[in-house]
């Protein structure tokens, strides 16, 4: 029942669309850019915001209330506030590239250590289980609907 920010709440909303903000925020664009190639992306980037109240404008049309900013956010707003240059820039997946050039279908047959559709490593075995002590040592608790399984 909230809008969320697709990727992040750092990227600059395109100028022309800052009148929408509060109003309609469903029809505001980011500063977002990405390089395609042959239908695969093999870049992406974007601006960041760089104004502190622009991040708090962000962050009130994503629902983020003054104290829950200043909780997750607030070394940032801080750093905001020392005037920021404007920044931005730009990630190649290098690994994307390969896999065109080796004529393959998908970055899992060129990458060192493919992770499963599932997301498991099979190398590492990961994810995997974990002691009870490294959850207290990091004070997680939960409660299992099997006490059966392990941690």
């Amino acid at each position: 029942e909230r809008w969320v920010a697709r990727h992040h709440p750092f990227t600059q909303p395109q100028p022309e669309h800052l009148e929408w903000m509060q109003s309609e925020p469903g029809k505001v664009k980011a500063r977002a850019y990405d390089l395609v190639l042959n239908g695969t992306e093999v870049a992406g980037g974007s601006i960041r915001i760089h104004s502190r109240e622009m991040q708090r404008t962000v962050f009130a049309a994503l629902g983020i209330d003054e104290q829950e900013a200043n909780a997750r956010f607030g070394h940032l707003l801080r750093a905001l506030s020392f005037g920021t240059p404007p920044h931005g820039g730009i990630a190649f997946g290098l690994d994307r590239l390969v896999m065109i050039l080796a004529g393959e279908q998908t970055i899992r047959d060129v990458i060192p250590f493919p992770k499963t559709l599932q997301g498991k490593d099979l190398l590492m075995g990961a994810p995997d289980s974990v002691e009870e002590s490294q959850l207290r040592e990091l004070s997680i608790s939960f409660d299992s609907a099997d006490n059966t399984e392990s941690v």
